[in-house]
C-alpha cells in the first residue's frame, strides 16, 4: 500500500508533525529499524515519513521556514471565521478561529490548541480538522493561534490559550454555547498546552471544564533530556533532540534542569486534584508514551476520572497521517467517544 503523498502532507501538517521529524540523514540510515517497531497496518505511512525527510533541514536550523507548511483546505458546509481577541494584561491581541458557532443555541464548546512541538503550526492549519470533530459532536470550536517559541515562550502563548478560554465563555450567548460543556482538547504541543490550560483554569478558578482531552500531548521537558528513552521509540514524527529543541525554546532555559519552571511542564505540576475528568491517547511507539501514562496514573491516584488509550505499534501523529487504518479509526472513535460522553450524550 502507498499512500498519496500530499495525503500524508496533509495529515502531517494536520497533526502538527509537517516539520517534527528526524533530520534526513538519519531517517534514511535508520528506516529498517525504525520500521520494525511499527504496526503492520501503519508501515506504508511510517515509511513515506521517513523517505520524504531524507532531504529535508533538521528542524533545529529550519523551524521558521517550516511554519508556512501545507494548509489542509477547510469544508465548505461548516461555517468558520477569524476572531481577534484581546490578549491579557499587557500582552497582544490574540487571533483565533471560530468553527460552527450558531447563536440561539446551548451547544457544547471546545477550546483547541494545535500542535507543533510548540515551535511551529498555526490554528489555520487545524481548521478542516476541527470542522470534522464539529460536525460528529454539532459543537463549538475555537483553535488558538498562540505565539510560538522561542520568541514567545510559555507565559506568553498560556496567557494567549487562557485568554481565547474566557473569551469562549464570555461569549457563550453569542457563539450558542452552553457554558457548563467547555472542554479543551490539542495534539502533541497542543496537548501540553491544553493541560497547562486547564492546570491554570483550575488555579484561577476562572473557567471551569468539563473535560481535558489529551492527543499524544509534550507533557514533560526531561523525556530525551535527563530520561532516556527505549531505541525503538520516538524514531518517527517527533525524536529526542527535537523534542530537546522544543522544550528548550518554550522554556527559555535548558530542558530537565531542577530550575525548570512547573508553570511551564504538566508533568511537573505536583498537585493535579480538582482537573476535570480526562482522555489521554497515545501511541506505544511515540516518544511521548512513558510521560503520558505516568502523567494518567497520577491523575488516577489524584482523583480525576481518566481514561487511557495506548495504541500498539502507532507513532507521533499515526492518526492524521493514516486516518484510513483500522487502528486510527479505534483511536479517533475512542477520542470521540470521550468528548460525547463529557458533553453528557451517549457515546
Amino acid at each position: 500500500m502507498t499512500l498519496p503523498r500530499r495525503d500524508v502532507l496533509r495529515g502531517a501538517a494536520m497533526a502538527g508533525i509537517g516539520a517534527m521529524l528526524p533530520t534526513g540523514a538519519l531517517a534514511a540510515e535508520a528506516m529498517p529499524d525504525a520500521l520494525a517497531a511499527v504496526a503492520p497496518e501503519l508501515r506504508a505511512g511510517a515509511k513515506q515519513i521517513l523517505a520524504m525527510v531524507a532531504a529535508m533541514p533538521p528542524i533545529t536550523t529550519a523551524y521558521r521556514t517550516m511554519r508556512s507548511g501545507p494548509i489542509p483546505p477547510p469544508a465548505t458546509d461548516i461555517p468558520y471565521r477569524e476572531q481577534r481577541i484581546a490578549g491579557a494584561t499587557g500582552q497582544p491581541p490574540v487571533t483565533a478561529y471560530v468553527i460552527n458557532a450558531r447563536p440561539g443555541t446551548r451547544r457544547p464548546a471546545i477550546l483547541h490548541t494545535h500542535g507543533g512541538g510548540y515551535i511551529v503550526g498555526s490554528a489555520k492549519a487545524s481548521i478542516a480538522p476541527c470542522q470534522e470533530i464539529a460536525r460528529q459532536l454539532d459543537c463549538v470550536i475555537v483553535t488558538v493561534d498562540y505565539r510560538l517559541a522561542p520568541e514567545t515562550t510559555y507565559a506568553g502563548s498560556v496567557a494567549d490559550n487562557h485568554a481565547a478560554l474566557q473569551w469562549l465563555q464570555a461569549q457563550a450567548t453569542e457563539l450558542g454555547v452552553d457554558p457548563a460543556r467547555i472542554a479543551v482538547l490539542g495534539e502533541s504541543a497542543g496537548g501540553g498546552h491544553a493541560a497547562l490550560l486547564a492546570l491554570m483554569a483550575r488555579d484561577r478558578r476562572s473557567v471551569p471544564l468539563c473535560a481535558q482531552v489529551l492527543i499524544y500531548p509534550m507533557l514533560d521537558d526531561r523525556t530525551g533530556s535527563t530520561r532516556s528513552v527505549p531505541p525503538f521509540i520516538g524514531r518517527i514524527g517527533w525524536d529526542a533532540p527535537a523534542n530537546v529543541f522544543g522544550w528548550q525554546s518554550f522554556l527559555g532555559r535548558k530542558p530537565g534542569g531542577g530550575d525548570v519552571p512547573a508553570a511551564g511542564v504538566p508533568a511537573r505540576v505536583a498537585d493535579l486534584s480538582g482537573l476535570p475528568p480526562t482522555f489521554i491517547g497515545v501511541g506505544s511507539i511515540d516518544l511521548f508514551v512513558d510521560e503520558d501514562i505516568d502523567f494518567s496514573r497520577r491523575l488516577i491516584a489524584s482523583g480525576v476520572p481518566t481514561e487511557l488509550v495506548v495504541t500498539p505499534g502507532a507513532f507521533h501523529g499515526f492518526d492524521a497521517v493514516a486516518p484510513e487504518t483500522g487502528l486510527a479509526k479505534r483511536f479517533t472513535a475512542a477520542k470521540i467517544a470521550a468528548l460525547r460522553r463529557a458533553f453528557g450524550a451517549d457515546a
